[in-house]
């Protein structure tokens, strides 16, 4: 991922650096278990562990000619160890090891330590969404449904549906996450032919993960669908919430916009413009994130016990997505933390239409007085497309109806126009959502 959406302690993660830490945190661990069990001499296990180091360029050298990376820095590493005269204890680097033990298991490393910065991010963004939730609770805005004013609700009970759906990504992220949490040493096919069962799961223990019940030469990829998958669903959420935004502060809108600092400037052709940029970026990068997870479904079949189509994906989609996602969290987090947004405004949009969004209510309470559903329909409907042709005020159109009139007294017509009416079950969503 390009550094322009690259966090520093997620993009760390991903370095050739990092990687290969990983892949030699997992010899170490495999030859500190066959010490124990005397398989290698304790002497080299030793010096796996204290005494080898790499290089990165040393590793990228070698593999420029042997086409191996996994070569490449098991050569590098024995090295290292001869360099300082410890040629017999290298020999036993790598032993009993194919290279998918090591690469699988390593990844799972790296996977679980951006997962840590993600969950982070997760909850975050819900601390935030929480709390400008509970801001504008009782806040009434227009519902819009079809893009089209429906009912009344409140700017909190929007924010409420944000942090509830961030509640099951987070749960979704979870699972994943432990189902990425596995590593295995099995072998070529997955038989052990070389190690025991009993070994990876003490090599594994030692790594913090858990063996994979069964593997062929790698993980299944059914675990990382899963994963790359829950990540795209997280950034889709935030699309979501992006395009809410991006229609909010539209100008015949103007219910909420982005903050826009005093140095900032929209356009370089129109100085009053401020564009809802961060809410692009957004839906921009989820679309990254969706289209890695269609990657990540294509690399589950594999041919018969392993073939390598995989691995160039992996080093493309790991990276990425974990880094996109771990952006994304902050840059939403932040655009909702610091969205200013318009009571009055809101206001006035709720009452732009004279009434017309209590079209339901009016058929309800004159159905309740003893109007025909049907004929109540017919009638509410006739006022309400006339006043939407004319641009009529809808309130005062069906106060003059004799027909409705008779059915509903002035101070009973009141209430139905009376929006607080229904927003009276605010509270009791919040309660069932917020548990408190």
């Amino acid at each position: 991922m390009i550094d322009r959406y690259t966090r520093p302690a997620m993009g760390r993660i991903w370095t050739e650096e990092s990687k290969y830490r990983c892949w030699l945190e997992v010899e170490a661990a495999a030859s500190a278990v066959l010490a124990e069990d005397g398989v290698i001499p304790a002497a080299a296990a030793e010096a796996i562990a204290t005494k080898s180091s790499f290089s990165v360029d040393r590793i990228q050298a070698i593999e420029a000619e042997v086409k191996h990376d996994v070569i490449a820095f098991t050569t590098a590493v024995a090295e290292s160890l001869k360099a300082q005269g410890l040629d017999a204890e290298s020999r036993w680097l790598h032993y009993g090891l194919t290279s998918n033990d090591v690469v699988d298991t390593a990844q799972a490393l790296q996977v679980k330590e951006a997962s840590v910065h993600i969950r982070a991010g997760l909850v975050k963004l819900m601390d935030v969404l929480k709390r400008r939730a509970v801001e504008f609770k009782h806040t009434p805005t227009i519902g819009r449904t079809h893009g089209i004013h429906a009912e009344p609700t409140t700017f909190g009970l929007k924010l409420l549906n944000w942090f509830a759906e961030m509640e099951r990504n987070l749960d979704r992220f979870d699972h994943a996450a432990e189902t990425m949490r596995v590593g295995k040493l099995s072998g070529a096919v997955g038989t052990f032919g070389h190690l025991k069962p009993e070994h990876e799961e003490r090599i594994c223990a030692r790594l913090g993960l858990k063996p994979a019940p069964v593997a062929t030469q790698v993980i299944q990829r059914d675990r990382h669908a899963e994963y790359i998958s829950t990540l795209a669903i997280i950034g889709s959420s935030l699309d979501k919430f992006a395009v809410e935004i991006r229609h909010l502060q539209r100008t015949e809108v103007r219910e909420a916009q982005e903050y826009f600092s005093e140095k900032q400037k929209g356009s370089s052709a129109m100085p009053h413009k401020k564009n809802p940029i961060t809410s692009e970026q957004i839906s921009g990068l989820a679309r990254v994130l969706r289209g890695n997870a269609q990657a990540a479904f294509e690399n589950i079949a594999l041919w018969h016990e392993r073939d390598i189509s995989h691995s160039s994906v992996e080093r493309v989609i790991f990276p990425d997505s974990t880094i996109l996602v771990d952006y994304l969290l902050a840059k939403t987090a932040d655009l909702i933390d610091r969205l200013l947004v318009y009571p009055e405004r809101m206001k006035k949009n709720l009452e732009s239409t004279g009434g017309l969004i209590f079209s339901g209510q009016l058929l309800l309470d004159l159905a309740e007085a003893g109007m025909m559903r049907e004929d109540a329909y017919r009638l509410v409907q006739s006022h309400a497309m006339r006043s939407w042709k004319e641009d009529l005020i809808f309130r005062d159109e069906v106060a003059r109806d004799p027909q409705i009139s008779a059915l509903l007294n002035p101070e009973k017509l009141a209430k139905t126009f009376d929006y607080t009416r229904q927003l009276g079950n605010v509270d009791a969503i919040f309660k069932r959502v917020l548990k408190d």
